[in-house]
């Protein structure tokens, strides 16, 4: 950390009312704004099952795609889902038809049509993940103290990934300038963070104890990602990563899971490195 802040850094001095005269810069400066509601006319698709999610393969999207992956392998046929892909990119999350499901404009975004007279529209990762597991009766713990503690880590990852993505992530690969201060500040911060899941992890095969959980399904492709080097290039040298041993641990016995692997594949663009990525799932068949 420098003694003193990058002269750089110090030569703008924040007016008395902000106002948004230019976009932000960077990477995603195309989609951001101060303002919500839709931008375009755009209904959303329909498939056959029930479930139908909206997403993409973000890491928050992810979770969403394991989380069915598994329900699936544990014989919920009813988890049966269309997964249809949103391009944040493109500002498809601002389409008319995504709004009115996720007022945010995030994805993922579930809309649950088991009873037509009553869909239901959830929004947020961690809200879809509890939405499923209570649905099914399952990947939570029944007993009161391994279930608070799959609750606890799961509002953890919730609270606790933005400074890794929108700061950490933001500020090392995405931001228009280098910031040596905003660096060493999340950096700093995500490092903190893997020396809590390491300490933990150290006493605990999964995040709620014995058994594999939400918990586990919603860190996992945040922490997972970063640790093995497949978000923010050179992130994971930066920040020391190999360091975390219990965590390595339980990044790859997350990752020889068959349903970890499945749902990690949804919603992405295939590539000459990963062929087997797909844009859209609508039967188990798209991904065998």
């Amino acid at each position: 950390m420098p003694d003193a802040p990058n002269p750089a850094d110090t030569d703008y001095t924040p007016p008395d009312v902000w106002t948004w005269t230019k976009p932000s810069g960077g990477k995603f400066a195309s989609i951001n704004r101060p303002i919500a509601g839709p931008t375009h006319d755009r209904e959303l698709p329909l498939g056959k099952h029930p479930l139908q999610l909206y997403s993409l393969g973000t890491p928050n999207g992810v979770k969403v795609t394991i989380m069915l992956e598994e329900l699936l392998a544990l014989g919920h046929s009813g988890a049966e889902y269309d997964a249809w892909a949103i391009d944040i990119g493109e500002g498809e999350q601002f389409g008319s038809g995504f709004v009115a499901l996720n007022p945010n404009s995030k994805i993922p975004a579930l809309l649950d049509r088991s009873d037509p007279a009553n869909p239901q529209r959830i929004f947020e990762s961690g809200a879809i993940l509890l939405h499923l597991a209570d649905k099914f009766d399952a990947l939570l713990p029944a007993a009161p103290v391994a279930r608070t503690a799959a609750l606890s880590w799961l509002m953890w990852q919730m609270g606790s990934a933005p400074f890794l993505g929108g700061g950490f992530g933001h500020f090392y690969a995405y931001a228009p300038l280098k910031i040596e201060y905003a660096i060493d500040r999340y950096a700093m911060e995500v490092k903190r963070q893997y020396d809590v899941l390491d300490r933990h992890l150290a006493d605990h095969e999964y995040m709620a104890g014995a058994d594999y959980s939400i918990a586990d399904i919603a860190i996992w492709p945040w922490y997972g990602a970063v640790a093995l080097g497949q978000a923010y290039p050179g992130a994971a040298k930066f920040l020391g990563l190999d360091e975390y041993s219990h965590v390595h641990r339980w990044i790859a016995q997350l990752a020889a899971r068959p349903a970890v692997q499945r749902g990690r594949r949804v919603n992405r663009t295939p590539s000459e490195a990963e062929p087997d990525l797909i844009r859209e799932r609508h039967t188990a068949a798209d991904l065998d």
